[in-house]
């Protein structure tokens, strides 16, 4: 092994090298189908350990790493003598939660390296018979505890999970993995616990993770797959797959969302299928036959990599599975749906939509769908016909109600605010709660504690302090986004910029970075791509991170404020984020929307941000910070309204041939508006829809996304009247809801 390079950060081991037998584990994960072993359990139970074998803690099973070497030495010996490539450990529950609950939680270290130790032992015994290189799986468990809950911490789960890494590196292992996982919190603590375990020792094994995903469609705590790789891709595992909790038939579809967007290799060990109760007690039922079935259709359907069994598998069913893939090549995941017509197939398909090898040709990408994740769902960056909703009602500095709530501490009614937002159409959330005077990492803990669970949305932790950054992200099992990162104080490592982004890799999260350095914030188009593209090139070139994973806020200032400084302002930004995604493709933006209109009353306001968030996109802004309830759909705004805002966001100023202004749109604006509230504005939009034909209303309320009266107007379509004629189902979708979709479509 080479020396390790200088880190980045506490958790950088890209720089450390990997001991060859890891190297050659990946190769084969590469170039081959690799079948791991079966259950632990299940052959224990066959064997029937006595009390005192188990040194009177019943159950546990790791404490036979040191009282029976021989019994578990001799369970390892028959799964290699099927075939198998590698044997999992017997330090399942080596960690915190489970041997506390025994009492011998200071014996972390020595339960996982003793039994890292008797699988290499025996590997290479395997090796030394036939020549075939043989790996040893760390096997890392959940334990009892879940940090999503309350039951315990991140930052104390990843000190004792790298306790049990680093025993599986001092006793041989090739390789961690985590599985059975439960909760993503809990499976970001085990991974950079794995991290730390390497930076201490110097070896960098490969992490491997696989999550449970129940009967139910999703893990335990509520996480659909999706989300599940959304929050742990970034981390930078090297195999992501499913174990446990079900057989093979129920994993199909996931394995098949795995299979279409996951970056890295594919794992699948299920159960011998679901348990059965009898009298005699519970019983797996998928024979030996049946899971070399499931598991060749896997390899050949979806491109699954890594493959062996969880509860109630045995040897002769990993003996089955042996005899069926032996040696089988890894089938490379191209859509098979996406293929020419004469392109030629080497694997026949097993299902309408399935992965195969193209023959003689270079294997076909996943599909990378850029996003962030909330415990429970996935949120791409790239929204259908629309821009990304960041809402921004959960701000102490922008939301009077929230801030007012915090500083009173009625944290149920921070989230209510936060579920009225996404009622409104919020995609994310921003979470702040800076304010002066105040702890804001006892804050941040009450807030995101509670939003983490009870918001379906992906957060954004949004400060400046980076404790307060640091303990919002250790409360997320999904992936947030930081907002933000610059350069108001430089770059170097005591910088804010350089003590955030350690967090950013850490915890796998999307960045925004703001358009500020030493010199201030950014105000014309050159100063805002020079700056953002020095922001670009660090975060991808240094960092490491995907163009994919940042958010460049070019900033928005106010341009009604009637000082000529401020008049270009809202042009300069557009034209930036029109220059920045032509030179990085990929690249998200965003815009904290609102405060180009500062200044104005509330209905005005609504309306010049309407109307600005449109300019923006259409130049390539992807995301908003606003409150999506203000934000008004643009053929609904009145045609004098809407073009006096344009001509104020692109300072269309009109002057005689003296030099005299003639046409101010911010004065014109200012007269527009004189008087009106938003009250009066939405019972004017509310006195014009109700004037329409039916038919037309119904195509209004399509193109403005308003619900309230819908059911109505359509039992009146249905139903006519004397001013009404009677329209059947397919009349009012053809002509009335399907031309309203058009124009949204426009």
């Amino acid at each position: 092994m080479t020396s390790t390079a200088p880190l980045l950060h506490p958790l950088d081991i890209d720089g450390v090298p990997r001991p060859e037998r890891s190297r050659h584990l990946l190769d084969a994960l590469a170039s081959r189908v690799v079948i791991a072993d079966g259950a632990m359990g299940t052959m224990l139970q066959r064997y029937e350990p006595t009390l005192d074998d188990y040194q009177q803690l019943e159950g546990c099973n790791e404490i036979l790493n040191v009282s029976r070497p021989d019994l578990i030495a001799r369970i390892h010996d028959d799964y290699l003598a099927v075939g198998i490539d590698a044997v999992e450990t017997n330090t399942f529950g080596a960690n915190w939660s489970n041997l506390s609950d025994y009492g011998i939680d200071d014996r972390i270290h020595e339960l996982a390296a003793a039994g890292a130790r008797i699988a290499r032992e025996r590997a290479e015994a395997a090796e030394a018979a036939d020549g075939r290189m043989r790996w040893v799986l760390g096997s890392m468990g959940p334990g009892t505890k879940l940090p999503s809950l309350g039951h315990t911490t991140y930052e104390h789960l990843k000190q004792t999970f790298a306790l049990q890494a680093e025993g599986l590196i001092d006793g041989g292992a090739d390789a961690f993995l985590v599985e059975t996982s439960q909760d993503l919190l809990q499976t970001k603590a085990a991974v950079n616990g794995c991290k730390q375990a390497i930076v201490a020792r110097g070896i960098r094994l490969p992490i491997f993770v696989e999550v449970t995903v129940e009967t139910t469609g999703t893990m335990l705590m509520g996480s659909e797959i999706g989300a599940a790789l959304t929050a742990l891709e970034p981390l930078g595992v090297d195999a992501i797959g499913l174990n446990c909790a079900t057989g093979p038939a129920e994993m199909s579809e996931h394995l098949r969302h795995l299979s279409k967007h996951s970056q890295v290799p594919i794992a699948c060990m299920p159960n011998a299928g679901l348990p059965v109760l009898t009298a005699d007690g519970a019983y797996y039922p998928l024979t030996p036959a049946e899971l070399a079935t499931a598991h060749e259709q896997f390899v050949r359907e979806f491109g699954i990599g890594l493959v062996g069994g969880c509860c109630g598998t045995t040897p002769e069913h990993l003996a089955a599975v042996v005899e069926r893939l032996r040696d089988l090549p890894v089938v490379s995941r191209a859509i098979q749906g996406d293929l020419p017509a004469d392109t030629t197939v080497e694997y026949t398909s097993l299902a309408s939509a399935s992965r195969t090898r193209i023959a003689g040709s270079a294997a076909a990408a996943p599909v990378f769908e850029p996003g962030v994740a909330s415990l429970y769902q996935h949120v791409p960056f790239q929204q259908d016909a629309s821009y990304l909703a960041i809402g921004e009602r959960t701000n102490a500095n922008g939301s009077k109600a929230f801030r007012e709530a915090m500083l009173e501490g009625r944290w149920d009614d921070c989230v209510e605010i936060a579920r009225n937002q996404i009622r409104v159409g919020a995609h994310l959330l921003d979470v702040c709660v800076d304010y002066v005077g105040r702890d804001g990492v006892a804050d941040v803990r009450e807030v995101v504690s509670r939003f983490a669970s009870a918001s379906t949305l992906p957060l954004v932790i949004d400060s400046t302090e980076p404790a307060v950054i640091q303990a919002g992200l250790e409360l997320i099992g999904g992936r947030p986004v930081v907002n933000s990162v610059n350069y108001e104080d430089g770059d170097g490592p005591t910088s804010r910029f350089g003590r955030i982004m350690p967090l950013v890799k850490e915890h796998g999260t999307a960045v925004i970075a703001l358009t500020i350095d030493e010199q201030g914030q950014a105000r014309t188009t050159e100063d805002k791509l020079r700056i953002a593209s020095r922001l670009v090139d660090s975060l991808v070139g240094e960092w490491g991170m995907r163009v994919e994973d940042i958010i460049v806020d070019c900033l928005t200032f106010p341009i009604a404020t009637g000082q000529e400084e401020t008049r270009r302002d809202g042009i300069e930004t557009i034209e930036a984020i029109r220059a920045l995604v032509a030179k990085y493709p990929g690249i998200n933006t965003t815009l904290g929307v609102s405060n180009v209109s500062f200044g104005l009353n509330p209905a005005a306001r609504s309306v010049l941000n309407s109307v600005f968030l449109h300019e923006a996109t259409q130049a390539g802004l992807s995301s908003g910070i606003i409150d999506a309830a203000k934000i008004v759909p643009l053929a609904s705004i009145p045609d004098d309204q809407r073009q006096v805002a344009l001509d104020l966001v692109w300072d269309r100023r009109e002057y005689d041939a003296d030099g005299n202004l003639t046409y101010d749109p911010l004065a014109v604006m200012l007269d527009l508006f004189a008087g009106v509230d938003t009250a009066a504005l939405r019972d004017q939009r509310a006195a014009e829809l109700a004037a329409l034909p039916v038919g037309e209303r119904l195509q209004r309320r399509i193109i403005d996304g308003e619900l309230k009266g819908l059911e109505a107007d359509l039992d009146l379509a249905r139903a006519g009247d004397d001013d009404t004629p009677r329209l059947t189902p397919l009349q009012i979708i053809n002509e009335h809801l399907l031309e309203g979709m058009k124009v949204v479509g426009e």
